[in-house]
């Protein structure tokens, strides 16, 4: 696992694909997998084994927002795990405009989990020093340094299918 900075916020990470760290993260932050999780990517192509068709003019809405601190939600393909999407058809996705956050995922070329580096109901962690006391007592946490983006707190989510704001 890895907490890293973003537009807004310290994330915390890993890799989607992996089940067992998925499951250790949610853990850490006391978060049902029902409710799914963000991926973040460097760029879109790292997005679409997740991803099912979306129809072009609502495509172009999402694309234009990219890069930039605006997650969407969208139609979660066959291949997307269960523990991504959680109790959705649909997963939240961003490509990311934070230099660091999009430098992990293309060092990892792929892209990364990414939630609120908190316990759930304690406020997001904002700097290195909040995420390490939110985690003092997990070993194999890496905490990148660095700072935050310009966007205050976590990102918008959109739902790309209906354009419902979902979180301002």
């Amino acid at each position: 696992m890895i907490a890293y900075p973003t537009e807004g916020v310290y994330g915390l990470g890993c890799d989607p694909w992996n089940r067992a760290a998925v499951t250790r993260l949610l853990r850490l932050k006391t978060r049902s997998p029902n409710l799914g999780l963000i991926l973040i990517a460097s760029e879109f192509q790292q997005l679409l084994p997740f991803l099912d068709p979306l129809p072009e003019e609502r495509m172009k809405q999402v694309l234009w927002s990219w890069p930039g601190p605006v997650t969407w939600l969208l139609p979660a393909s066959s291949d997307c795990p269960w523990w991504i999407r959680g109790n959705h058809a649909s997963v939240a996705v961003r490509v990311t405009a934070h230099p660091i956050a999009a430098s992990l995922c293309r060092t990892f070329a792929s892209p990364l989990v990414s939630t609120s580096a908190n316990p759930t109901n304690s406020p997001a962690a904002l700097t290195q020093l909040q995420v390490r006391r939110y985690f003092q007592r997990v070993r194999e946490l890496m905490i990148v340094p660095g700072p935050l983006g310009s966007h205050k707190g976590a990102t918008p989510i959109f739902d790309a299918l209906s354009g419902r704001c979902l979180r301002a």
